[in-house]
């Protein structure tokens, strides 16, 4: 296997939090089309930057953790961006490990390639499914209908998946996560998460009450746990 089969930009070797119920090693792939403003992980934007984890790295690790870890996250940066993905959950997968992926949805032709590799998925809803807000939470790309076609792919797929979004108050209100939990039951979405917006260093304004006004909402809360088979919160 090539070593440049794909290109990491980072290993967590050990997560219990990153696919349910399963201990996982996660793989930060390098690139993504998206710059979202309440993204984390900036370094992992620009594809062309260069890394230093490499394929065989990865592969090293798995060989050593067979019988510990359960499964291998494929996250980003966004995966879907990546050609050799699919290879690489094959060759993961031969190792006898399970496959979860962490997508914006961005890249529908990716997604069909992938999908039937993968036993769970979290999709990351970003905002309603209107064109010019959701440029706004994806730092101007958009492309709300491949996002659509991502999750009828998700929802036919058969595979367990979960949506999630991160309440970033200086792009949502409350009354866009009604939109989104709306379009997405009338999907038939069963989990759904509303994940906490913790500032970024460059967010030297938004405070901790702003970022908690999604959760002190009982009104929001309890109409998301009607909707959804599964609902949480994450902070």
């Amino acid at each position: 296997m090539s070593e440049d089969l794909i290109k990491i930009g980072d290993i967590e070797k050990f997560s219990i939090v990153d696919f349910p119920s399963k201990i996982a090693a996660v793989v930060f792939m390098q690139g993504c089309p998206w710059r979202c403003p309440f993204c984390y992980n900036t370094s992992l934007q620009d594809a062309n930057a260069p890394t230093e984890v490499r394929w065989e790295h990865l592969i090293h690790l798995l060989q050593h953790r067979q019988g510990i870890l359960d499964a291998v996250v494929f996250s980003g940066g966004e995966p879907l961006m990546q050609s050799g993905l699919p290879q690489a959950m094959d060759a993961v997968r031969a190792m006898g490990f399970a496959i979860g992926l962490h997508t914006g949805g961005y890249n529908p032709v990716a997604l069909r390639k992938v999908i039937d590799k993968v036993i769970w998925v979290g999709f990351d809803i970003k905002a309603p499914f209107e064109e010019e807000h959701y440029k706004q939470a994806t730092g101007g790309i958009g492309q709300v209908e491949k996002i659509k076609e991502s999750l009828q792919i998700l929802l036919e797929s058969g595979a367990h998946f979960e949506c999630r979004t991160t309440c970033d108050p200086r792009i949502l209100e409350p009354e866009d996560i009604y939109k989104i939990a709306d379009t997405l039951s009338a999907a038939g979405v069963k989990e759904y998460y509303l994940q906490k917006y913790r500032p970024i260093p460059s967010d030297k304004t938004t405070t901790d009450s702003e970022c908690e006004k999604f959760f002190r909402d009982e009104e929001l809360l309890n109409y998301l746990r009607e909707k959804f088979a599964v609902f949480e919160v994450r902070k």
